[in-house]
């Protein structure tokens, strides 16, 4: 029995040996403030992660991080770049440029110089091997991502996270529908936020990329690249994207690409307690394994593969003309002159001393409810724009509460409007002028409440 015992104990041990060690290669890492010229001679400022070096000075894989969209700094990604850092993998995380970037100004191929940058300083680091340093990018990242990799052959792979395949604009106008979806809102507004509010903000100037089309970019993509998405992913079409993506790395003839559908994580990858629709700090337990496997040989089947099925289709934004945003500039601006000569008008003949007609009420309350309305409206579109739709407030029969409000107030305008020009011969010539004025612009709110979807259902 001893004998089969030992026997046993050698086979489990030689069993063991034949494991390839786990992707959890370095507990200790080691952090390092550094600085590099990005494009333009701007100085881009990050933190390098690695894992303590082991005695023969072991070369090791690099991974430059490139941050979603908006400008939250090195420390929004530090999860993963300890997590990579952890699985022997030199991670950099840097903070974007303030410079050329922000809301009003966005260059993906000046991003995609500063990733250069940034992975030519890993490429020196004596603790990286060169030829295999890669780019690692999320949402808006990937967008840079495969610029960047068609600029240089040192790019040696691309992992990505929540790329997104469509135009800017479509996806966030599929996003703004996603989220409004979830808290219960439905009617006029969703339609409002996914168009009239999406091509509002690109004719203002105020939506930069918003017709980026990273397809073509994808085809050029020559490096194993490792695409992946979270199965409760809410913000990048990722179901049409994963599909796009793949197709356009097909057509450019890159047989070496895998795309990864990881279970129970959203658009980061992070784990979810809300269905995908919250941003939780925690990684999974796993986070990284796959990454450092797929790193140490791109050449494996994929790591997984699969489907989103059925989603809501990605609306297709067109880029208005500049004629168009003028004429609804003109109106706006009547609209808001008309409403605003009837106080005026009063304020001035008070200070003259002149005598006034005592103008019925619905003139007054049309005078206050105009210009309100048209107010609080742009206001609450503005929040939502700027919360990507993520804040809406209470929900009331389908309705934010705000939005219930508003499309009230737009009710009471008209009401008020018709009342105001049903009794205009009643006054006499000096006022039917002030009162005429004030009925334009309330003729002229009726369409642009309807564009608005104020008095749509």
């Amino acid at each position: 029995m001893r004998k089969i015992a030992v026997a046993v104990l050698a086979a489990l041990s030689a069993a063991l040996i034949a494991v390839p060690a786990p992707a959890l290669a370095a507990t200790d890492v080691v952090a390092t403030e550094v600085q590099f010229t990005g494009a333009g001679g701007e100085v881009l400022h990050g933190t390098v992660l690695a894992p303590e070096q082991a005695a023969g000075g072991t070369r090791r894989p690099g991974i430059v991080m490139l941050e979603g969209a908006g400008n939250r700094g090195r420390e929004y990604l530090m999860p993963e770049a300890r997590a990579y850092a952890r699985h022997g993998i030199v991670t950099l995380v840097y903070d974007k440029r303030a410079v050329g970037y922000s809301m009003l100004q966005r260059d993906y191929g000046l991003l995609a110089d500063d990733a250069l940058a940034g992975l030519r300083l890993l490429r020196s680091r004596p603790d990286v091997d060169p030829a295999r340093a890669g780019l690692w990018g999320l949402s808006e990242g990937a967008f840079v991502a495969p610029i960047a990799a068609n600029r240089s052959t040192d790019v040696a792979f691309l992992i990505t996270v929540g790329a997104v395949g469509v135009t800017p604009a479509a996806q966030t106008a599929w996003a703004y529908g996603t989220y409004l979806r979830h808290a219960g809102v439905s009617g006029s507004l969703p339609r409002t936020m996914r168009g009239t509010t999406v091509r509002t903000a690109i004719g203002a100037g105020i939506f930069a990329e918003a017709d980026f089309d990273p397809l073509p970019h994808w085809e050029q993509v020559r490096q194993p690249v490792l695409a992946q998405w979270g199965r409760l992913d809410r913000d990048a079409v990722p179901g049409k994207s994963s599909r796009l993506i793949r197709e356009a790395l097909e057509r450019g003839g890159n047989t070496r690409h895998a795309i990864r559908i990881v279970e129970a994580t959203n658009h980061n990858l992070h784990r979810t307690a809300d269905d995908g629709f919250d941003r939780l700090p925690e990684l999974s337990a796993d986070y990284g394994d796959a990454e450092a496997r797929w790193i140490a040989d791109p050449r494996q089947a994929p790591v997984s593969t699969g489907d989103f099925g059925a989603e809501p289709a990605a609306p297709a934004i067109h880029v208005p003309a500049w004629y168009g945003g003028a004429v609804q500039l003109v109106a706006f601006l009547v609209m808001l002159a008309a409403f605003a000569a009837y106080p005026m008008v009063a304020a001035v003949r008070r200070v003259r001393r002149r005598p006034t007609d005592r103008v019925s009420r619905p003139a007054r309350w049309l005078a206050v409810l105009g210009p309100a309305t048209v107010t609080g409206t742009l206001l609450y579109l503005l929040v939502l724009l700027a919360t990507a739709a993520k804040i809406t407030g209470p929900v009331v029969l389908g309705r934010p509460v705000v939005w219930l409000g508003l499309q009230l107030l737009a009710c009471a305008t008209v009401a008020a409007t018709l009342a105001v020009a049903h009794g205009l011969r009643r006054h006499r010539p000096a006022d039917r002028i002030r009162l005429g004025l004030l009925t334009v612009g309330g003729l002229l709110f009726v369409p642009w409440a309807i564009h608005w979807g104020l008095l749509l259902p």
